[in-house]
């Protein structure tokens, strides 16, 4: 679903695997979940509580896991009416994107059963609640990438943005779009990692105008949702985001072009 943003520390602080005070990453939630605290604590008991958390949505969040809590809601043995706080907002946001996109964002994706799949929503919330709960810990400068999604809270060091680089849809190991932010949210939807897969909620059809579409803002959730929205409906997708507060985006032709719109040149490198 997304490409890959990848955190890129300045010379001066660049992770080494030397670094382990600093950095931790984890196979979790069926992704790589990597976590960066400047200050240290990557081994402590914060970093095991976020990370602890990831564990608990992947028990519970997981279609893969036929007794999570969403296996068993999209099989219809848990009623709207009975299932969890955290559910039941997960799914509220969806149906909020999916209201705000005209229905191109349907965590139901034209499903036979009509069951509603979730999963669309529940990476960039797992991570804005992860970095809550290493804001209410006391960390104020951190980084959470998760399966191409990027979160960052403060700054690599004092009065130093982080800077993100979103990959390259056609190079290995090349950035397409490097951004630098002290507070940011961004999330990456397209053919990157698993090709043409991401269907039209009105149609069902296959997306296929851009390559991929970045969304930067403050909240991971709506970034990644409006992400999946705005791939589907193309370049008119970009300005859809541009007119969301807070929000903006850039997307990739299939010729390599890089379109972005206005608002994201605050944050380009």
């Amino acid at each position: 679903m997304a490409a890959l943003p990848m955190v890129e520390p300045s010379a001066q602080t660049r992770i080494t695997t030397r670094d382990r005070d600093h950095r931790r990453a984890e196979r979790v939630m069926g992704t790589v979940i990597s976590l960066y605290l400047p200050e240290g604590g990557a081994d402590g008991v914060d970093a095991d509580a976020a990370f602890a958390w990831f564990g608990e949505v992947d028990r519970r969040f997981s279609p893969y896991k036929p007794e999570s809590e969403v296996s068993r809601f999209m099989r219809g043995e848990v009623a709207q009416a009975d299932i969890s706080a955290d559910l039941a907002e997960v799914l509220e946001i969806a149906d909020a994107v999916q209201l705000l996109s005209g229905g191109a964002f349907d965590i139901r994706g034209h499903r036979e059963d009509g069951a509603p799949d979730p999963t669309g929503v529940v990476k960039g919330w797992s991570v804005d609640r992860a970095g809550e709960i290493l804001a209410a810990a006391g960390h104020e400068r951190f980084f959470i990438a998760a399966g191409g999604d990027v979160l960052v809270r403060g700054g690599e060091a004092p009065g130093v943005p982080w800077r993100i680089g979103v990959a390259h849809p056609f190079e290995q190991d090349a950035v397409a779009l490097t951004l630098a932010a002290t507070d940011l949210a961004v999330a990456t939807s397209g053919t990157t990692e698993r090709g043409h897969h991401i269907r039209d909620g009105r149609t069902g059809d296959i997306a296929d105008e851009l390559l991929t579409v970045t969304v930067a803002g403050p909240n991971l959730t709506r970034a990644d949702a409006y992400a999946t929205a705005a791939f589907v409906m193309g370049v008119d997708g970009l300005r859809w985001v541009e007119a969301l507060p807070g929000y903006t985006a850039a997307g990739i032709t299939h010729d390599a072009r890089l379109i972005s719109t206005r608002g994201l040149s605050r944050y380009r490198a």
